[in-house]
């Protein structure tokens, strides 16, 4: 009896257990015989069906003896390989922290053995006959990465991406649904380890046109080895979708609504001996009030811009996917993946427009003007994967090909009263104007893998890649004065340019334990890129131009224990500007402010060390990262007068904003990140990040500094008949900009979940901050010329009513490649011609 006790509390730790008196009356272990036999197989989560990297995995003698063979890690998709085996029965023993032990009996032959799938049960305990298992924590620090498992955040249920990424580490998401990575910008979003042209474009939009259900986990990576891209500074955020065949017919229903947003969705699955299908669809709105204010002041002609504005925002978007795994034979398959996102929506401002210039009463301007802004995005894909492994074990070769056609449209109408403190009917409006634009795009990509062994300890990776990259902006503009009969096109104001983009590369890692303890991997990657442009407005074109990027990286761990690890971290990385920073396209929607890109801008390149340390136990875990990112010739936002940037017939007080090659940032970081359980059914994660940044631009002749800060916090708590509270928090205060200082952030959610019909359906009712109706984000801007304050009040105050339907069983399907064209800097909300 009481080694059975003994045996519940071990297991409750994560552990195997061996009976106190059974370990006694053990066997000595027989003396390891050298062979020919090899072992191989995979590890998976019980629940995710996803690898579980670095499992541990024993090599025993039959039962009862305990004293292990040998033993192995397993790498990162979760596989493992045990070679020199003498034959005989053997027993296999798999487990990880977090995780139960799953212990199965085999049989060596003299040749390659495959031991099949251990599945762990997650935070599981054998007791006797019965298993008892628990489920996911919300976030998991690992050596390599920190994972945010979505689907374990009930106050998820209904949202969309945008709210799913607020919650991840690292990442903050501000009222217009711009996304930072520790503090940058400067980042690359994938889906299933492949880049969205929609989101490179404009994410912001983009992620409200993914439903939160379809997600399954956010992963964190801020030192990308050399198999992904080159792009993302700051490094990758992956969002995984949930996907998966069974056995049987599988699927998921779930609908729900309230006062920010609206959706339904659905998927459904099956799988057959040779053929995995795999299908989802949804359907979606957003909806909800704005208000700005912006006030300048001029330095030299001492003059007061007052800028206030109130309206609305809404639209909808659409998404959905297929997709097909053929097993040719055991060690080929095909894979045909094909989705469509779409999203369209408006952004309605009623401003009005107070510019006071003392002494020069002329130029003093009173209008009131509505704006409507109007903005869609296309994205359609279709991905070819052809998969070889080996006898050899964790050998192999892959070949991937994706076509992507990714568009967006652009425009505005406004409306503008002189003289007026309020708007007045149509026919009375002073000015109107109009533009309408589209940005059509495409990509082509072919991509092929290798993964060679060198034995059970070394690994080399390389691959090759090419993208064919094309896109544009084609806009016009028509304006309309009082006592003009009909819209006339604008001198000056169209635009036609295109971009194509040409990217080929090849890279290579090296990977060796050193020792039991001791892991080395050095990579490194070469790109070519080759530019061109055409603007075909002006007749002129952008010389063609090309140049090399060599991009190493590497990393050491070293492992203490099994539970404690240190990490050190190298890499180089390069940002592309994509097509919202190159738009030369100007938007004039707010006379006061104009807004274009720069098709002239460099590429920049960042340096980037980390060192962390990361340790498990049965209380929790905890890692502690700090490191340093250098940014030289990086691209920065700048604000000019209209005079400075060449604007000669913009009216007084006009400042302009593009984007240029002016300025080289250092970040310098430390971040302390969790997970505790400090009693069961309670589950605690988060932690502070702080920053000190520099950021230096002799062109602008500026230099700012400064600390910023960051704090996330999630906890869920499980209560008797099947509920479960969850709660959410993160804050940040304001950080130094190259030209001023951005705003501090404040968000908190709340939810709680009841699942019932025997845990097939779930009903969720969620509260985002309850206790303040809004947000303002507070920013300023501060030139030589004039000082700004802008303000964006985001009505946060939220609820959302979620259903959802479960039928059928999971069961594990084959993962499936993907395309990674990580590569292009992408800006967080609208083009400049939106």
């Amino acid at each position: 009896m009481k080694s059975s006790v003994f045996c519940a509390l071990v297991a409750l730790m994560g552990l195997a257990c061996v009976a106190p008196q059974a370990a006694a009356q053990a066997p000595a272990a027989p003396a390891v015989a050298v062979g020919t036999g090899s072992l191989t197989g995979v590890v998976l989560d019980s629940l995710k069906k996803e690898p579980v990297p670095y499992a541990t995995v024993v090599l025993l003698p039959p039962a009862p003896n305990e004293k292990p063979i040998t033993g192995v890690a397993a790498d990162d998709n979760g596989r493992f390989s045990l070679v020199k085996l003498a034959p005989g029965p053997a027993r296999l023993r798999v487990s990880y922290v977090g995780y139960g032990t799953q212990t199965k009996d085999v049989t060596i032959t003299a040749g390659a053995t495959d031991a099949g799938t251990f599945r762990l049960p997650v935070a599981g305990t054998a007791l006797a006959e019965a298993v008892v298992i628990g489920t996911k924590p919300v976030v998991e620090v690992k050596p390599d990465r920190i994972v945010y498992n979505a689907d374990q955040d009930v106050t998820n249920a209904g949202g969309t991406a945008s709210d799913v990424l607020r919650k991840a580490p690292l990442l903050a998401v501000d009222g217009d649904g711009n996304v930072k990575m520790r503090g940058s910008s400067n980042f690359k979003v994938l889906i299933n380890n492949k880049p969205s042209p929609t989101l490179a474009s404009n994410l912001a939009e983009a992620l409200k046109g993914i439903p939160a259900e379809q997600i399954q986990s956010v992963e964190i990576i801020t030192t990308p080895p050399a198999k992904y891209d080159g792009e993302g500074t700051a490094g990758i955020i992956n969002i995984v979708l949930k996907k998966g065949s069974t056995q049987k017919l599988n699927g998921r229903v779930s609908a729900s609504g309230g006062n920010r947003n609206s959706n339904a969705n659905a998927s459904l699955n099956f799988k057959t001996k040779k053929l995995g299908f795999t299908s989802s669809a949804g359907t979606g709105g957003w909806y909800g009030p704005n208000e700005s204010e912006r006030m300048r002041f001029g330095k030299q002609d001492n003059s007061t811009l007052t800028q206030r504005g109130v309206g609305d925002y809404g639209g909808r978007w659409y998404y959905a996917s297929v997709g097909l795994d053929y097993d040719i034979t055991d060690k080929q398959s095909f894979s045909l993946a094909t989705s469509f996102n779409r999203y369209a929506g408006h952004d309605f401002n009623n401003m009005l427009n107070d510019l006071v210039v003392p002494g020069a009463p002329q130029n003093n301007q009173l209008f009131t003007r509505t704006t409507n802004n109007v903005f869609s995005g296309n994205n359609g894909e279709l991905t070819g994967t052809y998969t070889k492994t080996f006898a050899t074990a964790r050998k192999e070769w892959s070949v991937l090909g994706q076509y992507a056609n990714n568009s967006g449209t652009f425009g505005y109408d406004f409306d503008q009263y002189a003289d007026s403190y309020v708007n007045l009917e149509t026919n009375r409006a002073s000015y109107r104007e109009r533009s309408r634009g589209r940005t059509p795009g495409s990509e082509v990509t072919l991509q092929t893998d290798l993964v060679q062994p060198f034995g059970e300890k070394q690994t080399l990776e390389t691959g090759l890649k090419s993208i064919w990259r094309r896109t544009g902006s084609v806009a016009t503009v028509d304006g309309l004065t009082r006592g003009q009969a009909d819209f006339s096109p604008l001198a000056g104001r169209a635009t036609d340019f295109s971009y194509d983009q040409n990217v080929q590369a090849g890279y290579a890692t090296y990977t060796n334990k050193l020792s039991k303890k001791l892991t080395l991997s050095v990579g490194s990657r070469l790109e070519r890129t080759t530019l061109a442009a055409d603007f075909r407005t002006t007749g002129s074109e952008l010389p063609a131009r090309s140049y090399l990027s060599w991009l190493p990286n590497g990393n050491a761990q070293y492992a203490f224990s099994d539970n404690n690890s240190l990490r050190m971290a190298y890499s180089r990385r390069i940002t592309r500007p994509y097509i919202d920073y190159l738009n030369p396209f100007v938007d004039r929607s707010d006379p006061q402010n104009i807004v274009f890109g720069n098709p002239n801008l460099d590429p920049e390149l960042t340096d980037s060390y980390e060192l962390s340390f990361n340790t498990n136990g049965k209380a929790g875990s905890l890692n502690v990262s700090g490191s340093v990112r250098r940014t030289g010739n990086a691209i920065e936002s700048i604000r000019q007068t209209a005079a400075e940037a060449g604007f000669t017939d913009a009216a007084p007080g006009t400042t302009v904003r593009t984007y240029a090659n002016v300025a080289s940032n250092a970040y310098y970081q430390l971040n302390f990140y969790g997970t505790a359980k400090p009693v069961e059914g309670w589950d605690i994660s988060g932690g502070p990040d702080i920053q000190y940044i520099v950021r230096r631009s002799p062109t602008l002749g500026i230099e700012r500094r400064g600390f910023t800060a960051g704090l996330n916090l999630n906890t869920s708590y499980k209560l008797p008949k099947k509920f479960t509270l969850q709660g959410f928090l993160y804050s940040s205060l304001p950080s130094p900009e190259l030209q001023g200082k951005g705003s501090a952030n404040l968000y908190y959610q709340m939810g709680v979940k009841k699942t019932f019909l025997k845990d097939k359906a779930d009903a969720v009712l969620n509260f985002g901050s309850p206790f303040n109706n809004s947000w303002t984000y507070r920013s300023t801007t501060d030139t030589p010329y004039f000082s700004e304050t802008s303000e964006n009040r985001a009505y946060q105050r939220s609820f959302r009513f979620s259903l959802a339907y479960r039928f059928g069983t999971e069961q594990q399907s084959k993962q499936r490649k993907s395309v990674s064209n990580d590569d292009v800097k992408g800006g967080g909300g609208k083009q400049g011609g939106q």
